[in-house]
């Protein structure tokens, strides 16, 4: 019988028990891992692992934007800006542009910062 990863288990409960609040720090925290890795993934010249990465990257903005909630007026405005990151995605992952990347970095972190203020003012978990 095969054991498990104990990491792998510990990642997936934490998936399964998250509040919505808490999946979508993950996803915010999930796209600047693969920023990351994809910025490394060019300095080493490994356009391929670059490409998967950004790619994931993209996914968790497309899933952003599938979930908003158009009948607030905020929502629109994260279009705006999921549809923007998206574009500069393509055009790091056409360029293999890790300062593109980092642009890119730099405008989640923020909203990855704003949305751990937002879950402590609403008395939620915050890792």
């Amino acid at each position: 019988m095969a054991l498990q990863n104990p990491y792998a288990q510990y990642n997936q409960n934490r998936i399964l028990t998250a509040s919505p609040a808490e999946l979508t720090l993950m996803l915010y925290e999930g796209a600047i891992k693969f920023c990351n890795i994809a910025i490394l993934a060019i300095e080493k010249e490994n356009l391929e692992k670059a490409n998967i990465n950004i790619i994931k990257a993209q996914r968790i903005i497309e899933e952003f934007r599938a979930t908003l909630d158009m009948k607030y007026p905020v929502a629109q405005d994260f279009e705006r800006v999921y549809v923007y990151l998206q574009k500069r995605l393509i055009e790091a992952n056409m360029n293999k542009d890790k300062e593109i990347l980092e642009e890119i970095n730099t405008h989640l972190r923020s909203m990855r910062d704003t949305w751990k203020e937002v879950m402590r003012r609403n008395n939620q978990s915050v890792s």
